[in-house]
């Protein structure tokens, strides 16, 4: 294996000269140059696609592209055969001229000469021109000349520079593997010119002695010069690919990329690929141990991701001492955590603090602050004695203190965590949603002003929360579609699987399952291959179907599913996400009529969150859960303090769609003490702000208690209107009145319905039509009322044979 030079590079070199000779027609010269920019740098000058983004497809384009240029001659007759040249004569396309170039090195010294021209194609130096006596116009009128420090003429100037102290046997293998690329073209080179035709017509110097050797020597010379590459390939038994180390370390450097940037794993098809390259390496180098690794980390394999992790920081301090062995403590402790070791995780981030202090490096210091402040969060038994001893007892100093050292050390990314950090935990605890969008503003800034795409996820994470907090949905609704169209190419798999469940769930909450369930099947399969991803992909899809399986009152199936989420535990999964599932549960127990056990679990909760201190959103879906329990059990006013609380707990800090189910938990035991007007009230006051949610399963529920206030209503006039001590007018302007509220009980009754139908609670839907029977029954239409009645026991019935 070279150190540089590949015949791939070889043929870069030709079209580099048939630019800079003119031969390259007007349309074709954006398509050469890009090609050619693509191939040399990081640099893509192509239209992006737009909508038509493909995760798979085009964040690896670059690592096929290299492969396939470096394996075959296609790329460069795909590029060139549609253009012609420059000299526009008939037939002749800028494919013939290139293959010119190629065909014209035949031989080994036509290889020297070759590369002896090359600094013909560089502009000359000042000093070059002084001793050759010539003068800048002359040089200009020479044509095209390449800048020696632009990326076209860096090439160049390496390319030959590397050619030049190549020993005699690494020159003589690059003509071989040479001759074996361009030999694909050897038909249409043949019929454009049979002159130079004949079985040994890939070397001038075998076919002109063939007639003073003669065929025999001929052949046999040939064959001890070439040796199997002559020979027809048997099986899948071939030689080594023509790769360069140079190309080896570039493709490792752009995959690690790729997994850190992204968070995924290598496409089977590049892996497979890249593994032959590394047949033809004596040495393998060491950043491939780290390749390895990060997909096996990624797979889940933690026994093989800690062999390579060992390998590759073990080389790596054999060569650079110990200067990166707290970078190697900080990975081992982020696997660690990653597969549920977080003891051990902590002793050895505590270790990598320290060996970064002593080597005072404060970019891994930082990151490993950054890294207890979210590990505390999300574990915080774990390092509540460090918390004790330490200055990562208050988050708001740590992050301070993590703001302050990012922007000193220009840790940019890590300064705009930080804010977002800072904006979160002010959410968390309640305070002020100014101050919070002060932060997500700032480090919207600074995002912006540092064109970190990466930092688009959690930026636009935090925007959908604090409009899910405000009950603005159809703004989240809106980011999230934001952040998939535009950001999700360039952010972390991560942001994106986590915004697509936030969309399908918004979809769910709306009743539109068979949508949420679409957008998740339509992830990259191949970004899915990672075993995190995988395993939250599943929980999404399982949490979605969970729900929809409860609304459903499908039992058996909503108990299986928990079955299986109930053995993930805090370990495994995000708090928010054992949180969720911890829900659920209490919702299906209350619905298998187990209120014992739901009480148990929810005052467990509470408990735990309050110890832990916890979102305050969490601690009120909580006391709002006991408060709905207390109403499953009949005695709804044992909740009126623990609903009130929640309510006034949600203004402050202005977490409004719980706000206005603590409305309703007060509006439903102000109907249990028949205080029906001061209900209707309430709930009147909050419905249009409630459908702003686009959650239909409150809104249906807010619009059922409605319901019950109306009629309660009714009754209160229905006994003015039976009552001796009243006149005949009062009486009859009571009938109407109770008539009217009657009337409007049923319209408050359909809009619950048809909410309830749309998220498929077959449980309310049953409950609402027995209402509906009941109040057409007082207003005295029997036809209509058994109507009602029939379809109720029509939804009894499916449920029953649904549960066994």
């Amino acid at each position: 294996m070279s150190r540089f030079l590949t015949p791939a590079k070889i043929g870069l070199l030709a079209l580099i000269e048939l630019y800079v000779e003119g031969a390259v027609p007007n349309e074709g010269i954006i398509p050469v140059i890009n090609f050619l920019a693509s191939n040399l740098t990081d640099c893509d000058l192509s239209p992006t696609a737009g909508n038509n983004f493909n995760p798979t497809t085009d964040r690896w384009k670059k690592a096929e592209s290299a492969i396939r240029l470096v394996v075959s001659i296609k790329d460069f007759e795909a590029l060139l055969s549609p253009l012609s040249a420059a000299d526009k004569l008939p037939g002749r396309r800028l494919w013939d001229r290139f293959l010119e170039k190629l065909w014209g090195i035949d031989s080994l010294h036509g290889l020297h000469e070759f590369f002896a021209v090359m600094p013909g194609l560089l502009r000359k130096t000042r000093e070059e021109m002084r001793r050759l006596g010539l003068d800048e116009e002359e040089e200009q009128g020479k044509g095209v000349r390449l800048g020696r420090n632009s990326p076209f003429g860096a090439f160049v100037r390496r390319a030959h520079v590397e050619f030049v102290r190549m020993k005699f046997e690494g020159v003589t293998e690059l003509w071989k593997m040479f001759v074996r690329y361009r030999q694909p073209t050897a038909g249409y080179w043949t019929r454009r010119h049979p002159q130079y035709g004949g079985r040994l017509s890939f070397d001038a110097v075998l076919m002109e002695g063939e007639e003073e050797w003669g065929g025999r020597e001929t052949d046999e010379l040939a064959v001890m010069a070439y040796g199997r590459m002559l020979l027809p390939v048997v099986g899948g038994d071939r030689e080594t690919l023509p790769v360069s180390t140079d190309d080896v370390e570039g493709l490792l450097e752009f995959q690690i990329e790729q997994i850190q940037k992204y968070g995924i794993r290598i496409p089977p098809q590049i892996r497979d690929r890249f593994k032959t390259f590394l047949k033809g390496s004596h040495v393998v180098p060491s950043l491939s141990h780290y390749l390895s690794f990060s997909d096996s980390w990624r797979s889940g394999d933690f026994p093989t991701s800690f062999d390579y992790l060992h390998r590759y920081f073990d080389y790596t301090m054999l060569n650079r001492d110990r200067l990166f062995y707290q970078y190697a403590l900080m990975n081992l402790a982020i696997v660690q955590s990653d597969f549920g070791c977080h003891k051990e995780a902590v002793a050895t981030m505590l270790e990598a603090v320290s060996t970064a202090r002593e080597n005072r490096d404060m970019t891994c210091l930082n990151f490993a602050l950054n890294w207890f402040f979210h590990f505390g969060r999300a574990h915080p038994h774990l390092v509540r004695e460090l918390e004790n001893s330490s200055m990562l007892d208050n988050g708001k100093e740590t992050l301070a203190f993590l703001r302050v050292k990012a922007k000193e050390t220009g840790m940019w990314i890590l300064w705009g965590s930080a804010l977002l950090s800072e904006a979160k935990l002010g959410m968390a605890n309640g305070e002020s949603v100014s101050v919070a969008f002060e932060h997500m503003v700032r480090s919207s800034q600074l995002i912006v002003e540092r064109n970190m795409k990466t930092m688009m996820g959690a930026q636009l994470s935090m925007n959908i929360t604090m409009w899910d907090r405000l009950g603005l949905s159809p703004m989240s609704s809106m980011a999230c579609q934001v952040f998939l169209s535009c950001h999700a190419r360039s952010s972390v798999f991560d942001d994106e699987l986590k915004i697509t469940y936030r969309l399908a769930g918004l979809l769910a909450g709306k009743g539109k399952y068979e949508e949420a369930f679409s957008l998740l099947e339509s992830l990259d399969s191949n970004s899915l291959r990672s075993a995190k991803p995988n395993q939250y992909w599943h929980l999404y899809r399982g949490l979605l179907k969970l729900r929809r399986d409860l609304h459903r009152n499908n039992l058996p199936a909503a108990d299986t599913l928990l079955s299986q989420l109930l053995q993930t535990g805090p370990e495994d999964l995000d708090q928010d996400m054992v949180f969720i599932i911890d829900t659920l549960h209490i919702e299906s127990l209350i619905r298998h009529k187990d209120f014992e056990s739901a009480f148990t679990k929810v005052d467990s909760m509470i408990t735990s969150l309050r110890e832990n201190n916890r979102d305050i959103a969490l601690r009120i879906r909580l006391l709002l859960a006991k408060a709905h329990l207390f109403d499953s059990i009949n005695r709804p006013e044992k909740g009126f303090s623990i609903a009130m609380r929640a309510a006034s707990m949600a203004w402050r800090a202005l977490l409004i769609p719980l706000l206005w189910q603590a409305i309703g938990a007060v509006a439903n035991i102000l109907n249990s003490l028949s205080e029906f007007s001061a209900a209707a009230q309430l709930l009147l006051s909050i419905l249009p702000r409630v459908l702003e949610t686009d959650v239909l399963f409150t809104a249906g529920t807010l619009y059922n208690l409605l319901a019950d206030a109306r009629m309660g209503q009714a009754g209160q006039f229905f006994y003015m209107a039976g009552s001796e001590s009243s006149t005949e007018q009062e009486k009859q302007r009571g009938r109407r009145k109770q008539r009217e509220l009657a009337m409007r009980a049923h319209a408050a009754l359909e809009s619950a319905y048809k909410y309830f139908e749309r998220v498929e609670d077959v449980e309310k839907q049953g409950e609402v039509l027995a209402k509906m029977a009941t109040v057409m029954r007082v207003l005295g239409d029997e036809g209509v009322s058994e109507g009602y009645a029939a379809r109720y026991l029509s939804l009894k019935r499916e449920s029953e044979r649904v549960n066994g």
